[in-house]
């Protein structure tokens, strides 16, 4: 165990947490878990124009709901800006920045003229090459300021160890004297998560590979500050089956946490799924408890390769990636039931088909049910679609079947017998079918087509004899008058 280990999740709500956010925050969890240490949840506020109270209570909603606990925070970037704007003057003071007078326009302009030669634009050190005396002036004369950093110029280079991508060399010479401040006076990222990294004692920051070009600057910021830098791990990206990076933007909802949630999934099996995008252990297990997650994980499982995130846009039902779809399934029938039931729960609530009894009188009831109907349900919307006709009278037949005119004369008959039953067990209800096939001598598969699609509307489903005892003998027999009419 590591107690000195601190780790953290900081996004920026600037919309919903999406399943990249939510595979860096679970990387997070597990470090922190794995090794007893800290877990710090930063949200990355400064941008106000962009960030929503809506998107911040739907990055912690979505952390809750995947279990991600965190151990202090959340704390907002924006209540800071007190340490961000002290960092930048001491910078100064130091001589490891200096104040730009550069204009947009006069960027522009050298921009422009590198881009006519071909060339890739950098910054030509104007203001780096002025006297602090001069400087001090033009501030006091008020023209507007960015503050850069001065990167060193002697020939040597930015070194890093990174946990996931090994060696990683950044020459000077290659990084431009880059902007910490705006000339509004606003710290930007590489600065202001560098400082707040240093105050929250952060040891370990585990991001995606896009921000690899920030981390050679943010070093230089951390030996500017005189600050011990932390160990890297930068995860590997997630993309889309046409190798593009996995986006709100381009991918919309389909992306987003709170889209599986109302879709059906569990959230360890959502947890466990992404896990595996970028990660693996030794061998070929997929399937984790929290306990086995924790211990098995480490930063060497991480890996370089980027990952597909299988998503599925032109088909209703696999709406993502298979695998998802198959770890959730075998979650739904697998865990105990008492786990999955507040998920069946909440399905029903919004479908408007739950019913306070499966809570009171009919709970054991209730709980066979869901047992019963789980082992052909991939997600828990599974169980007011596939599976309505288990918790209500509302629900569809299938036209196709109804076109086909399955055995409607036998269904009253079948009714009054099922009505006039005694005692209702399974026992009794195969012994009333088997009476009626050998007195009609109906074909077994026929008889089961027709009954099963006049009580639930489907031609598929559990075990026979199970789903009429566990729908009932008033519903069985009221459905099948009621699919007489049809069936003619």
């Amino acid at each position: 165990m590591n107690k000195d280990v601190v780790v953290r999740f900081a996004p920026s709500p600037t919309g919903y947490l999406h399943i990249g956010g939510a595979r860096t925050a679970i990387f997070n969890w597990l470090l922190a878990r794995k090794t007893g240490g800290r877990y710090i949840l930063r949200i990355e506020d400064t941008d106000a124009e962009r960030s929503t109270e809506e998107s911040i209570r739907g990055i912690l909603e979505g952390l809750t709901w995947l279990g991600l606990d965190w151990d202090e925070g959340p704390y907002f970037q924006s209540r800071f800006a007190d340490d961000h704007a002290r960092a930048a003057r001491q910078l100064l003071a130091s001589g490891d920045a200096y104040r730009c007078f550069c204009s947009k326009e006069d960027l522009d302009r050298k921009r422009e003229a590198a881009g006519r030669h071909e060339e890739a634009f950098r910054y030509d050190g104007t203001c780096r090459r002025m006297s602090s005396e001069k400087a001090e002036q033009k501030e006091k004369e008020g023209i507007p300021f960015t503050i850069r950093m001065r990167v060193p110029r002697t020939g040597g280079s930015v070194r890093l160890t990174d946990e996931v991508y090994g060696s990683i060399e950044k020459k000077y010479e290659d990084i431009d004297d880059f902007v910490i401040v705006r000339s509004n006076g606003q710290p930007l990222y590489v600065l202001s998560n560098a400082v707040d990294d240093i105050r929250d004692g952060v040891t370990h920051i585990i991001r995606g590979q896009d921000h690899l070009a920030n981390t050679p600057k943010q070093i230089l910021i951390y030996r500017a500050l005189n600050k011990p830098i932390p160990k890297f791990a930068h995860m590997s990206l997630t993309l889309d089956p046409k190798k593009a990076k996995i986006s709100k933007r381009r991918h919309g909802e389909k992306v987003a946490i709170h889209y599986y949630k109302e879709n059906g999934f569990l959230p360890w099996a959502m947890v466990n799924f992404l896990v595996l995008l970028g990660w693996s252990a030794s061998g070929s297990k997929e399937i984790y408890s929290r306990k086995e997650l924790i211990d098995a994980f480490s930063l060497n499982g991480i890996n370089r390769a980027n990952s597909v995130f299988d998503l599925r846009q032109d088909d209703p039902k696999f709406f993502t990636d298979p695998k998802a779809l198959s770890i959730n399934a075998h979650y739904l029938k697998t865990l105990e039931i008492e786990e999955i039931i507040p998920f069946v729960r909440e399905q029903l609530q919004i479908a408007g088909i739950w019913d306070e009894a499966f809570d009171g009188a009919e709970k054991e009831w209730f709980k066979r049910t869901v047992d019963l109907v789980r082992d052909r349900c991939q997600v828990t919307t599974d169980f007011v679609t596939t599976g309505r006709a288990f918790f209500s009278d509302d629900f569809e037949t299938d036209p196709e079947l109804v076109e086909k005119k399955v055995l409607g004369k036998w269904l009253p008959d079948l009714a009054d017998r099922i009505d006039a039953m005694e005692s209702y067990t399974p026992e009794a209800i195969e012994g009333v079918l088997r009476d009626l096939l050998k007195r009609s001598g109906i074909k077994t598969g026929v008889l089961i087509n027709g009954v099963r699609v006049a009580v639930t509307g489907q031609a598929v489903g559990p075990e026979f004899i199970e789903t009429l005892f566990a729908i009932g003998k008033q519903a069985v027999a009221r459905r099948l008058k009621k699919a007489a009419a049809l069936f003619r």
